[in-house]
């Protein structure tokens, strides 16, 4: 519910090396989505992407990426898929996963 209203929200999970950032957003076919603020391009620079309307912008080269396409595409400068499931309601994203993208944050 905090994160149905359209809009990107970004979060840190923490380990002890540094912060693995992702996103979560509810793309404009209604479908809620996450991926790391990072891409397999770009991930060097640690800029990561804003949303501008309907789309995921890379704040590095500019590329722009509609969001109903966040999980679906996968490589280039498109936003790195993050694992995710709808569990009673609740998006769920398992810690494993996290983890499985420091390599874009040096960890």
């Amino acid at each position: 519910e905090d994160v149905d209203d359209g809009k990107a929200h970004y979060f840190k999970f923490a380990t002890a090396k540094g912060d693995i950032k992702f996103f979560v957003v509810k793309s404009i076919d209604g479908v809620m989505r996450a991926a790391f603020d990072a891409c397999d391009v770009c991930y060097r620079e640690m800029k990561g992407y804003r949303q501008e309307g309907d789309s995921m912008v890379c704040n590095n080269c500019e590329q722009r990426f509609r969001t109903d396409l966040v999980n679906e595409v996968k490589g280039g400068c498109n936003p790195a898929p993050l694992a995710r499931r709808i569990d009673g309601g609740h998006l769920a994203i398992a810690q494993a996963d996290i983890l499985k993208g420091g390599w874009y944050f040096g960890i």
